[in-house]
């Protein structure tokens, strides 16, 4: 009783407790009033309120005590209510200290793990996947992450709770420093909520484009009777194939069709590689070439109309690549699968001759023209470029090539035109004045190379809207996306050939002079390797051309003829491969005493293909900082896929990529990416 006296009612109750003994002082003055009125009704009056006064005050000064007990016994039970609505909540409830270390759980929480109140080892035992750094550090922080325990999914919630004013109130402990927190944690079990997701997910339908990449070569190889039943037969096998997996295909034109299917179908096919690739080059009744098809997917856009978008930037980019392959476009997210054989060389030129007339017409409504290669020039780069800058040159334009820092493979064809009086002084620009230059009265043409990234001067790409692109090498994800015209063909063997067949339709009467020839016919040669690689009828027919031009042999010859320490550092790269995998060449190439180790490394690498039983020839080379890899192969591995995996690209027979860290972890890197692509099959 005594502790209670201490205690005093406060707010809506000390009110409700006070007012009757105010409304008796209400009635007191009521009293006195009524004397006046009249003395005898005064009286019994003053009787009424004493009588009424006696009964309040003793109610108030009896009844307090007990209220007050039941006030406090309702609070007790209260809390413990609480306690007991924690301990049977469904969800499972920690208490943890900062460290996370548990407390109290519940016992939803028991059930689940098997831990009871009597377990206080660290939360990050029980669940692997809660770690020290997922909990929160203070108050205002609430950390919300996934995990499985069991073979169920959870949705975590971790919350600090501050309790130093707990700890002030209390008797037992004293508060050293401010800032003490508990953290609870929770459990959502979210298993069934994710199975119907994954369910939604699986019946989604996905739309595709299948093309056949070769269907007018292959009906040319057999006969006019046997063609209707070669594409029965192709149809058939397509349609039996992806009926397997609850697929739909339906054909838009001879040559293209429209593929449906379920989310869940599309995750069978890439568990088997999309082998339709494979399965379909079987179906031959005589023809030369078997078919070959690409497939481009597009999902997860979240509308249909996105998934198609999707679809046909998939199917442009498999055909880019030289088809025979399926690419699926998920968002930013490219994959691919398949593309391990050469493509198919076209022999109509038609395109190149639309693409002439196409670059004529934006040339002509610009006032003046920059062409540009990729960093690291080389002989391929440095035609190509030579040779738009001869049809800009044609159309009066003012033209400018942008060459940052040629090296020894250029150099020699670059001090030609530097010292003949019939080209300008600005004809070869740095990336600065490229930037000065460069406006939207500007026509920007890319060469040998489709990234940005990749390309002298990435900058100026964003200073103008007209640009086009014209390169041999097959596209990843990282493209030139803004370009009015974009000319790639993988089956080219070089950009040089690309750029010859354009000038032939350019305009009549395009004058081509000999060191121009020479510079063309050099790009073609080199990137061939003197015409033993990637070489169809086109090639040597640009060659003729450029022959014809005045393109002289003998005098390109002797432009690539090696100094002493070139040529050492190929037999030192030569001496010191190593087999790996008993199929792979892999071999470093000196940087110290070489001008150019690039240049010399992918020599060297083209010279390892000449060992009997090498697949496919690695050289890598240190070159500013960063550790450049060339890749070489004849035909039984794709090189480029390999450079893909780590960064790079190219093509089938010849790739390459950068890499930045130390050369012990470039080989490391590159070892164990061979080991991973042998495993799953993909080489």
């Amino acid at each position: 009783m005594n502790d209670n006296n201490k205690i005093k009612f406060a707010g809506r109750l000390k009110s409700y407790m006070i007012w009757p003994i105010l409304l008796s002082l209400l009635l007191i003055a009521m009293n006195v009033v009524m004397y006046f009125i009249q003395v005898t009704a005064g009286i019994w009056f003053t009787v009424c309120v004493g009588i009424y006064v006696v009964i309040v005050l003793s109610m108030y000064f009896r009844s307090r005590p007990k209220i007050m007990n039941e006030m406090i016994t309702f609070a007790a039970e209260y809390g413990q209510v609480q306690k007991r609505l924690l301990q049977d909540l469904e969800i499972p409830y920690v208490v943890m200290d900062m460290q996370g270390k548990l407390l109290w759980v519940n016992n939803a929480f028991t059930e689940l793990t098997g831990k009871t109140k009597q377990y206080h080892k660290s939360v990050t035992s029980v669940f692997s996947g809660i770690t020290q750094e997922k909990l929160p550090k203070n108050e205002e922080d609430e950390k919300e992450f996934h995990i499985t325990y069991e073979k169920r999914d959870f949705r975590v919630l971790v919350k600090a709770v501050c309790i130093d004013e707990l700890l002030d109130r209390s008797r037992m402990l004293e508060l050293q420093v401010e800032g003490c927190y508990i953290q609870v944690l929770y459990l959502f079990d979210e298993t069934e909520l994710n199975e119907y997701i994954r369910k939604c997910e699986d019946e989604t339908m996905v739309a595709g484009l299948l093309y056949l990449d070769n269907y007018e070569e292959v009906m040319e190889s057999i006969e006019p009777v046997r063609r209707s039943l070669l594409a029965a037969l192709v149809e058939r096998k397509m349609n039996q194939y992806f009926s397997r997996f609850d697929g739909m295909l339906r054909r838009l034109e001879k040559d293209k069709y429209l593929l449906v299917m379920r989310r869940k179908s599309l995750e069978e096919l890439k568990e088997k590689r999309f082998d339709i690739l494979e399965e379909v080059k079987t179906v031959n009744i005589g023809n030369e070439m078997a078919v070959t098809i690409s497939i481009g997917i597009g999902y997860n856009a979240g509308s249909y109309i996105k998934n198609s978008e999707y679809a046909r930037i998939a199917i442009d980019l498999a055909l880019g690549r030289g088809g025979d392959q399926v690419v699926m476009k998920d968002g930013e997210h490219i994959q691919y699968f398949g593309g391990k054989t050469q493509a198919v060389e076209k022999n109509t030129r038609v395109k190149a001759r639309v693409k002439a007339h196409a670059l004529k017409e934006f040339m002509l409504s610009k006032e003046r023209v920059v062409v540009m290669g990729h960093k690291n020039t080389d002989a391929d780069s440095f035609g190509s470029a030579i040779g738009i800058y001869r049809a800009a040159k044609t159309l009066n334009k003012r033209t400018h090539i942008v060459l940052e820092s040629p090296n020894s493979s250029v150099r020699p064809l670059m001090e030609g035109f530097l010292n003949s009086a019939d080209y300008d002084d600005d004809m070869f620009i740095n990336c600065h004045e490229a930037r000065e230059l460069v406006d939207e009265n500007t026509l920007v043409v890319v060469v040998d190379v489709n990234r940005p990234s990749y390309t002298e001067c990435e900058d100026i790409l964003h200073m103008t809207k007209t640009i086009v692109v014209l390169d041999h090498h097959r596209q990843g994800s990282e493209v030139i996306r803004n370009a009015v015209l974009a000319y790639v063909e993988p089956y080219a063997s070089s950009a040089c050939e690309m750029v010859a067949e354009i000038l032939q339709y350019f305009a009549d009467g395009v004058r081509i002079r000999n060191i121009e020839a020479d510079s063309l016919y050099a790009g073609i040669m080199i990137d061939t390797d003197n015409f033993q690689q990637k070489t169809g009828v086109r090639t040597f027919e640009a060659a003729a051309f450029l022959r014809r031009c005045g393109a002289d042999v003998t005098r390109v010859r002797k432009l690539f003829r090696e100094d002493m320490n070139d040529y050492r550092a190929k037999g030192e790269t030569i001496s010191n491969a190593e087999i790996f995998m008993d199929c792979f060449a892999i071999s470093e190439c000196p940087h110290d005493y070489v001008d150019s180790p690039t240049v010399v490394g992918s020599q060297a690498a083209n010279e390892l293909l000449n060992v009997v039983g090498v697949k496919a020839s690695f050289v890598l080379t240190e070159y500013r900082g960063m550790i450049y890899i060339s890749a070489r192969a004849i035909d039984e591995v794709n090189v480029q896929i390999i450079m893909e995996r780590m960064g790079g690209g190219g093509h089938l027979n010849m790739a390459g990529c950068q890499l930045e860290g130390s050369m012990s972890e470039a080989k490391r890197i590159l070892k164990d990416t061979l080991t991973e692509m042998l495993e799953e099959g993909e080489i």
